[in-house]
Order: C-alpha cells, then structure tokens, then sequence
C-alpha cells in the first residue's frame, strides 16, 4: 500500500508540474501511433476481405494467409465488431467452392475468428458454430486429402469450444470426429480408414471438446463403446496415435464415467433380469478392462525405441503413459507450468492440460499473445497477467474499449456463461478424481 501510495503522490506532482504538457503531449502521441496502427491494420484487413470475392483462387489464398497472420498476432477487435458475419461467410464461401489448400485457409480463419469473438455471443460464436456446421460436414465428404480433413476437425473443435452453448451441441460436433476415429459407426460402413495424421487430429479433437462436458451429462448411448477402441488404437504401430488414445483413456477416467463408455458393462448393468448377478458381472467387466488398460499403459511407458523411431517422440509417449499409469494407480494428474510473459500458467488436470495442447497447437506462434490479452482463454485457464491493465489504456482503440468496458459486450456475455461452464466443468473434475478408483465397484 505505502509503494501505491507513493507512486499516486508521485504522479499528483508530475501533474502539477510545468513540464506536465511534454507528458500530455507524448501520450497522445503514443494513442495517436497506436489508433493510426489499428487504421492501417484494419485498411489491411478490409481489402484482404473484398479480395475474398475474387475468382482467382491464388488470390483468395493470399488473403486468406494475411487475415490469418493478422489474427495470430493481434486481436483483431475493431475489425471483427464490423465485420464477423461477412468474413465467416466468405470463408464458408472458401470452402464450399476453394481448393483443399484454399479450405485448410479458411477453417483456421474461421477458428481464429471464433477464438476472437469469444464464447456466449448468440450473435457471433454460436452463429459461427451453426453457420458452419455444415459445409464443414460436406467438406469432409469430398476429398480425402488428409490436410484439409485436418484443418476441418481442428476447425470443428474449436468452433465448437468456443460456441457450443449445450451437451447436445458438443455431442453432435464429437460424432462427427467419431466417424474418422470409428469409421464403422458411421453411415458410410465401408468407408477407408483415415490416414495416421487424420485420425490423430480426430482423437485429439474428440477429446477436446470431451473435456468441455461434465461427466454425468454425457450421452452413454452414443459413446458406450469408446474406450474399447482406444484401448485397441493403444496397440497401433503409429507413436502419435497411441499418445492421442492415451490422453482419451486419461481423460475418461478422469471425468469418473467409465462404464458410460463399455457397452457390455451398460447393457449388464440395465438388464432387469438377475439384476444382482448382472450387477456383478458389469462391475467384473469394467474392473477386467481397467485391469487390461493398465498394463497397456505400464507397458508403453517403458516401451524401447524401435528402429527409426524419433528419440524425442518416445521420451514423449514414456512420459506421458508414466503420468497416465500414475494416474490410474494412484489419482494422481500432472501438474505443468508454462511461462506466459512474466507469469506461470498452471494445469491440474488431464482436461486442462488437453485443453492447454489443443489451443497451442492450434495457435501456434500466436498463443503467447492471446494468453496476455485474450480474456476468453484467460478464463478458460483462470490466468490472470501481472499488471494486466497497465498501459493497457495507451494501445486499445475507442472500439475495443468500448468492447471490454460495455455491459453488452462479448466479453463480458462471455463471462458470465464461461464461468458458469467451468464450474461445472470442475465439478466435474471432482468427481472424475475421486471417481477412478471407486467408479468401477459401482
């Protein structure tokens, strides 16, 4: 308090001070720079987004990667509060007509748009989602090109993260993943299986948005099969896809629901005839798999390097199935810490280190900046910056001022219903914790 109150005495006598309107004078050139900047940014911006209309498709890619440099770097505020709707829909336009390199463009937009826009705006983020749920459907139909199918579930994920206001939302957008991990659940019962990078970026996506969902919301029906097949994607010869089923394994367990995802422990457990013996016999299942899960696990993270097997990939799957052995003998997570800036951002949990690896993995290059100034994914991760505000003044436009500081605005609908899905989010994770170890004698 004395240093505050110190510094406040300070600045009382700056401003009494003749030399106050050099001070003055340097601020509002400082503002002046800085609203020039935004100017010349979103001038940038606007042409790139009229050269979406252009039938040259070179051309529409070259804007499509400016607008997604632009979205890495910067919050793009001032721009997406005039024109979010024309750019997903120029972007949807992308990927219903462009070329597989023109519609991986135009997902990470529209993901980069979403992140941007942040959750709980019915006008924007969920719009996003339900805009572009489907020509981002028929867009994995046609075409098997494995960078493109990539970019659409990356894409999906985050669209959906961002905007999926229910279970059912979010179900919906995982069943479409499930298909590329499960292709025999889909429609299609004859249809290829997804290449390694395919199938790795739906594991991965499937299990990001799982993490967004309480456990005992989830829909068994639909996924009461699941962690069978993982356990079966343990035994591939691929690192990337083990370490993706790994994390799906961790994660189920976590959220304490395992038998939600058995189908003989569900259809054991709901028969009405013997019902005590059906009991038991579910509980022997669920105890069996777990049983099984478990030297899998043991045995991946000790596994030795094969031949031509990256050293760095193998440190990683040891790793990591040391964690997930840890975690199912004991409860125990693991605990990281990042740096952002000058502070640690913190995971606890499976689902928030899931999280944590999606976004970085999505953003890339970008995410250390919108961890500093990104207050969705600072809620997502209650990350809070040291001096988060200061200065904070001298570079925002009147625009994103007035974006943070209104009552209506995204930022501050979103905090509302952020805050109230990471509640029961934890909630969740309470119960998943203490559930791993007693879920299965139920």
């Amino acid at each position: 308090m004395g240093k505050r109150s110190s510094q406040r005495k300070t600045a009382l006598l700056f401003e009494s001070d003749d030399d106050d309107t050099l001070s003055s004078s340097s601020t509002t050139t400082y503002d002046s720079q800085a609203q020039e900047s935004d100017k010349l940014s979103d001038s940038g911006l606007e042409q790139c987004l009229d050269k979406l209309s252009e039938k040259r498709g070179s051309t529409r890619e070259s804007a499509l990667l400016f607008i997604i440099d632009a979205f890495t770097n910067k919050l793009q505020h001032q721009f997406v509060e005039k024109n979010c709707i024309t750019l997903l829909h120029q972007c949807l336009n992308s990927i219903k007509k462009g070329s597989s390199k023109e519609i991986s463009l135009a997902c990470r937009v529209i993901g980069l748009l979403a992140i941007t826009v942040g959750c709980g705006n019915s006008a924007a983020a969920h719009e996003i989602l339900e805009d572009s749920i489907p020509p981002l459907s028929q867009a994995l139909k046609s075409g098997s090109d494995p960078s493109k199918i990539s970019s659409i579930l990356d894409c999906l994920a985050v669209i959906t993260f961002v905007g999926g206001n229910v279970p059912e939302e979010i179900e919906r957008s995982m069943q479409i993943m499930w298909q590329f991990i499960y292709p025999k659940s889909g429609p299609n019962v004859n249809a290829s299986k997804p290449t390694v990078p395919v199938l790795t970026t739906a594991i991965s996506a499937w299990s990001f948005l799982l993490t967004t969902i309480s456990g005992w919301r989830v829909n068994s029906k639909i996924w009461q099969d699941s962690i069978a097949h993982f356990s079966g994607l343990l035994d591939k010869d691929d690192r990337s896809i083990r370490i993706a089923s790994g994390e799906a394994i961790a994660l189920i367990f976590e959220i304490g629901q395992l038998e939600k995802f058995s189908s003989e422990a569900k259809v054991s457990s709901q028969s009405s005839v013997h019902e005590g013996n059906n009991s038991r016999e579910g509980c022997a299942y669920i105890q069996g798999l777990r049983g099984k899960i478990l030297n899998q696990v043991r045995n991946l993270s000790v596994e030795a390097g094969g031949k031509g097997l990256g050293k760095k990939d193998l440190n990683s799957q040891r790793n990591l199935f040391k964690d997930i052995t840890d975690f199912l003998e004991d409860g125990y997570c693991p605990e990281t810490s990042m740096k952002i800036g000058g502070d640690l951002l913190n995971t606890s949990t499976w689902s928030q280190l899931i999280q944590l690896n999606f976004l970085k993995h999505f953003l890339g290059g970008g995410f250390t900046k919108h961890m500093l100034e990104n207050e969705f994914l600072q809620d997502v991760f209650e990350f809070t910056p040291r001096g988060k505000h200061v200065g904070a003044e001298h570079i925002m436009s009147n625009s994103e001022k007035r974006l943070y500081k209104s009552p209506n605005s995204i930022v501050n609908k979103a905090r509302t219903q952020l805050l109230n899905k990471q509640r029961m989010i934890s909630q969740g994770r309470n119960v998943g914790h203490f559930a791993v170890g007693v879920g299965i004698e139920e």
